[in-house]
């Protein structure tokens, strides 16, 4: 059903106070504070003379083409010859043109090629332009099977080297060039100062300065030097810094939310990258969901327009985020002239871009987007298709496999994973005798999808197996390759169990994958409640065994306890596909000399307690446990005592997504039954007693329920995201079975009849998707039953576990 102007306005007024805004009075920046800039992507008088030429010929239907990005999972080739647009982009899980969602580099290529053979016809009112493909290559060609995966770049930040970065971008270029796509989403150059955020990983730094020495040299090594042309025959892609403005300073570290600083604090901190991004010739800025002072960056003229084109020079174009504009007041997200008049060039509108085509076009003709502002916008986005050499169609480096996964790219990889590793603490174990008996141990040790986290094959970095990264190599696979060279022994034991007593334990643990909105908690407390890594690190201190923690995180987290248990503890952040540089360093020679030191030093400041979310250097009451620049090195040494292990805070609300995990629901949350309901533990896939069985006796029918607080998923339901359950249904349902959310005392019910496993015995996994239950009426920004599960007559199956996921693969929205 389409909706009127108002609903559309109510939606959207709904949307911005979910995420802590309000359409107040507009936050006007003064340009005259902010640094003037010269940007290295300098307009040519031969091209732009081309450009002027081109938008004479062009359509408005054309003109406002080029202004619109839709989503790969929504648009056919064909389609273009209807719509013509301009950029088609793969989020974060959309596989290629009728492929398996994680696909090597052919389906890549061939569906670029099949969208830009029909966007180049030659047709009658057509102006063949190229398409610009974009997709979010944040550390690596992340989305492609085989690909390099670098260390995500909290953990560049660490290494300190600006000349690395500039290599990984270029490594980076070449792969996404070779899977024929033309433009990367990033680098980030977001400044985290609350690391609740869960895009805090994709930040370099706290601190200004060390995102201000990357801006510049990660621009360059994705597209190639200021002032270059035809940078795609050269192997190099567009790149787009991201996100502006001041998305790493919202409050609370919401994400989407608002960032509540004066304009003095925003140019200091925020924008400390831009300057040099832009003198590096960045072609393409994307514009930040969040709010600055109550007002959508979407929707700020003074800031995209008076500051980024105006005073800092920038001459490519904005490009939005995921429906975005959507969030300005009084747009929606197949229509918002508000985001254009403000200087987005192109909207990013995955699955409205049919609407906010038509609806544009007729607003220009209305006079409500002035036609000066859409030659300006469609001048910038052919300024960088010619400048990129997207109208010369030799493409050498495409579907050239032997550039994915290159040994060259790898040997980079494992360089940055080596100068990235911070040694926290080291009381003699480290490093490793070559000729050791070595336990590797922990559920992240040969996990390659764990060791890379989100934006990894998929958006949250979920689903993934080591089967899917044919060129990597796990970090027990790094350490026994090493060990074993020399003599030595490695063996693998996930859960830390052994028959020979081994000399030292290397136990590898940490966060699970997790990307923007899901990745967002409440306590800096790592496993809050069930600390599965620190019962294995004190069971194999009980067994006298010298233990290595070599910690996988996303953030600085408060791990005192884990600390106190370990020997040797090594914040290995997020290395990415080759886990043998952690052997690198860790493994010293036969007789246990170094081969390789610790080089890295933190970025990030580390917390006391598990309330520091706001630990950052330089302001006031700065007390961390290990400051900025603190690593240790085998030349220098150091030691730590003994740590206080009282959090500091009470972690009873930190978990917003695990609502039933080892046969309860986790705090906050409750489980309730209905009368004629029977429950009882059972073993799951994995762990003893790690499940709940629920039974309905003949004849009866009722709901197990989960509830808490209310809870705001505005943001979740725009991201796509899904309810998972991981069951297995032991006796097949004799009546109406449904999965059920609820929202003040009313609920939204999705029937799983036809849907759900036959009684077979497997473990399996269903994934909804929010929106399913959103379009049967539920209110999603009071959600108060976070899970439901109602039957009536015979019926029983086992919950492994039920939680919010990103992970769309296999989703279904049953009908009624």
């Amino acid at each position: 059903m389409r909706m009127t102007r108002k609903t559309k306005l109510f939606v959207a007024s709904l949307l911005a106070c979910a995420i802590g805004t309000s359409p107040a009075q507009a936050q006007v920046a003064h340009p005259a504070q902010w640094p003037a800039v010269t940007s290295g992507l300098r307009p040519d008088p031969a091209v732009e003379q081309q450009i002027t030429a081109m938008l004479a010929r062009m359509s408005l239907e054309e003109k406002i083409g080029q202004m619109i990005q839709a989503d790969l999972s929504t648009i056919r080739p064909e389609d273009l010859r209807r719509y013509p647009l301009g950029s088609i982009l793969a989020g974060g899980s959309t596989p290629p043109l009728d492929a398996p969602d994680r696909s090597p580099i052919g389906p890549w290529v061939g569906t670029a090629r099949a969208f830009r053979a029909v966007a180049m016809e030659a047709r009658p009112g057509h102006v063949p332009i190229p398409l610009i493909f974009g997709i979010d290559a944040v550390h690596g060609n992340n989305n492609v099977v085989g690909a390099t995966l670098f260390p995500h770049n909290i953990a560049l930040g660490a290494a300190h080297d600006p000349d690395l970065v500039r290599r990984i971008g270029q490594a980076t270029a070449q792969e996404t060039a070779a899977a024929d796509i033309d433009w990367a989403f990033g680098p980030t150059l977001a400044v985290p100062q609350n690391d609740r955020w869960g895009r805090t990983y994709e930040g370099y730094s706290e601190r200004p300065e060390i995102v201000r020495a990357y801006a510049g040299a990660m621009v360059e090594g994705l597209q190639g030097a200021p002032g270059a042309d035809n940078r795609i025959q050269t192997g190099h892609v567009a790149a787009s810094v991201k996100h502006f403005l001041g998305d790493g300073g919202t409050s609370d570290g919401i994400d989407q939310g608002n960032t509540q600083v004066p304009e003095s604090e925003l140019i200091a901190i925020h924008n400390a990258g831009y300057p040099n991004a832009i003198r590096a010739g960045a072609m393409t800025v994307m514009a930040s969901f969040n709010s600055w002072n109550g007002q959508k960056m979407h929707g700020n003229r003074s800031l995209l327009t008076d500051v980024l084109k105006q005073r800092m020079g920038f001459t490519g174009f904005v490009v939005g985020d995921w429906n975005g504009h959507a969030q300005v007041p009084g747009c929606a997200k197949d229509d918002c002239p508000a985001s254009f008049n403000a200087g987005l060039d192109m909207a990013m509108a995955p699955d409205g871009w049919k609407g906010l085509f038509d609806n544009t076009v007729r607003e220009v003709r209305a006079g409500q987007i002035p036609m000066a502002r859409v030659d300006d916008a469609v001048r910038r986005i052919l300024r960088v298709k010619f400048r990129l050499g997207l109208f010369d169609p030799a493409r050498p480096l495409a579907d050239d496999a032997r550039v994915m996964g290159s040994p060259e790219h790898r040997a980079i990889a494992r360089e940055a994973v080596r100068k990235s590793l911070v040694l926290l603490k080291n009381d003699g174990v480290l490093p490793l005798r070559a000729k050791a008996r070595v336990l590797v141990a922990g559920p992240a040790a040969d996990d390659i999808g764990l060791q890379s986290g989100g934006w990894t094959l998929s958006w949250q970095g979920e689903g993934n197996t080591n089967a899917d990264f044919p060129h990597a190599q796990s970090i027990y696979a790094g350490l026994a390759e090493a060990v074993q060279a020399a003599g030595g022994t490695a063996t693998l034991s996930p859960d830390g169990r052994f028959t020979q007593k081994p000399d030292v334990a290397v136990v590898v643990f940490g966060e699970t994958p997790y990307a923007e909105g899901v990745g967002d908690v409440k306590t800096l407390e790592f496993q809050s409640g069930d600390k599965q890594a620190l019962a294995l690190l004190k069971r194999l201190r009980a067994a006298g065994i010298p233990t290595v923690s070599v910690f996988l995180s996303g953030r600085p987290l408060w791990v005192n306890p884990e600390l106190n248990q370990s020997d040797a503890f090594v914040a290995a952040w997020l290395p990415g596909s080759e886990g043998g540089g952690v052997a690198d360093v860790l493994v010293g020679t036969a007789d246990g000399k170094p081969r390789t030191d610790f080089h890295g030093t933190l970025s990030f400041s580390w917390p006391k307690t598990a309330g520091q979310f706001t630990l950052n250097q330089g302001k006031p009451g700065y007390d961390p446990l290990f400051p900025l620049g603190y690593g240790l090195t085998y030349a220098k040494g150091g030691r730590v005592g003994r740590l206080d292990e009282a959090p500091g805070l009470d972690a009873g609300a930190a978990n917003t997504t695990l609502f039933l995990s080892r046969a309860a629901a986790p705090a906050p949350f409750r489980l309730s039954l209905a009368p004629g309901i029977a429950a009882s533990k059972v073993d799951s896939a994995t762990i003893q007693e790690g499940a709940l069985r629920l039974a309905w006796a003949p004849g009866q029918g009722g709901a197990a329920r989960v509830t808490g607080a209310p809870l705001n998923w505005m943001r979740e339901v725009n991201a796509q995201m899904v309810m998972q359950v991981t069951y297995r249904v032991d006796q097949a349902p004799q009546g109406p079975v449904a999965l059920e959310l609820g929202a003040q005392g009313k609920t939204a019910s999705v029937p799983l009849n036809g849907v759900i496993a036959p009684a077979d015995g497997q473990w399996h996994t269903l994934r909804v998707p929010l929106s399913c239950f959103a379009a049967r009426g539920l209110q999603v920004d009071k959600i108060d039953q976070v899970f439901g599960l109602a039957a009536h007559g015979g019926f029983a199956i086992a919950l492994a576990e039920a939680r919010l996921s990103g992970d769309p693969s296999g989703q279904v929205c049953p009908k009624d």
